[in-house]
């Protein structure tokens, strides 16, 4: 089982898009996919339509007697499963407290779904906290979209910062470009300069209407607009990280 997560210290960025479009593509390649909504907004189960079967309290997910299977569910499409958000404020909060009791709390409660998924896909919280070093020691890899702007880089080395303080393996986090616009010089400067990073994938995200499109039909770019650029581009990023990772 190979778990990625998405993360951004920022939210604004594409990195739920991203999630949702990428985990779809494994799920599509016939990979037995699962899709961990963790971010409280709750943008990747919106996007697939899905929400908790019951009332779900956040230790029945992460705490110490917690049974992560119970709260799986199918969604419409084949090989893919969802943990959906619990979207509440006290929810997200107790998660954290969670967190603080251990580093490998999440490794923990994701171990015995090892036999049943083959790739697990994580939407992440923006920000540093106990949580995000939890997702960051369970992940195989980190997955990071940046945009070519000037703040958005300054964050990529503000997380790669927090990496190193935490004595965590900075060959994990890898990135993307996203809502790029190469009409735009300072956008082609910042691609031409990280590209430097081998962090960064050759392949990014344009900025693009169709990825807005997602929100009004709840549903991944493939499943309603295959022949758009956007698709093609999301189906070369996944092709390229695939690569790297079998």
């Amino acid at each position: 089982m190979f778990v990625f997560a998405l993360f951004n210290l920022k939210g604004g960025v594409g990195k739920t898009a991203s999630c949702v479009n990428l985990a779809y593509l494994a799920a599509k390649d016939g990979y037995r996919t699962l899709l961990w909504d963790i971010d409280p907004q709750g943008a990747t189960s919106f996007y697939y339509k899905m929400k908790p079967k019951q009332k779900v309290s956040i230790k029945d997910l992460v705490g110490k007697d917690a049974v992560l299977e119970e709260h799986i569910m199918a969604t419409e499409y084949e090989q893919l499963d969802i943990i959906p958000a619990d979207v509440t404020a006290k929810a997200f909060d107790t998660m954290l407290e969670e967190m603080k009791t251990s580093r490998k709390r999440l490794s923990a409660v994701l171990k015995p779904l090892k036999q049943d998924y083959d790739f697990v896909f994580i939407d992440c919280p923006p920000g540093l906290s106990s949580l995000s070093e939890n997702i960051f020691n369970v992940a195989d890899l980190v997955v990071m979209p940046v945009i070519p702007t000037t703040l958005s880089v300054r964050t990529y080395h503000m997380v790669k910062d927090y990496f190193k303080e935490k004595d965590i393996d900075l060959k994990k986090m890898t990135c993307f470009f996203t809502m790029a616009d190469l009409r735009r010089t300072m956008h082609n400067d910042v691609m031409d300069e990280l590209y430097k990073d081998k962090r960064f994938f050759e392949h990014y995200i344009p900025y693009l209407s169709d990825v807005e499109k997602m929100g009004v039909n709840k549903a991944p770019l493939e499943s309603f607009a295959r022949s758009s650029y956007a698709a093609e581009c999301y189906r070369a990023l996944w092709e390229e990280i695939k690569e790297g990772v079998l």
